[in-house]
């Protein structure tokens, strides 16, 4: 769980939740693209958080998982903040379950949850104009 300004480590967070016991894993990357709902051109994004914030929000979310989905194997929960190139991930979730179903479903509730749960701010730069996104969804709390 964590936020990073590094690009993030798509490879190493598939390959850390694979177990000998589970038989389905699950990666979801959020890239970061070139446009918006009525924003076309983006050609900026930097995200901004604040860890003391966020990682407890993150380790509440992943204890909500671990209650919602009791074989879920290991799971992971990363943010990139900074700057982050278009085409580059911006979110990383990854999931381990014995079976693929409840792996598909631990990292649909990972990526849903952390987008509605995790104060973390996005700003866009397009062409023709930028916004810190303060029209995204209002945080709630995670429950399993």
């Amino acid at each position: 769980m964590g936020l990073t300004e590094a690009p993030l480590p798509l490879e190493a967070a598939a390959a850390w939740v694979v177990r000998p016991d589970c038989g389905a894993v699950v990666t979801f990357s959020g890239t970061a693209r070139d446009h918006s709902a009525g924003r076309p051109g983006v050609w900026r994004l930097e995200y901004e958080a604040y860890e003391s914030q966020v990682v407890p929000r993150l380790e509440q979310l992943a204890g909500a998982a671990r209650s919602r989905f009791p074989t879920l194997g290991r799971f992971v929960l990363l943010h990139r903040v900074g700057l982050v190139p278009v085409g580059e991930s911006s979110v990383v979730v990854a999931a381990s379950a014995p079976h693929r179903g409840e792996a598909f479903d631990a990292a649909r509730y990972g990526i849903d949850t952390l987008k509605a749960t995790i104060p973390i701010w996005k700003r866009e730069s397009w062409d023709g104009g930028e916004s810190w996104a303060l029209e995204a969804q209002h945080i709630t709390e995670a429950t399993p």
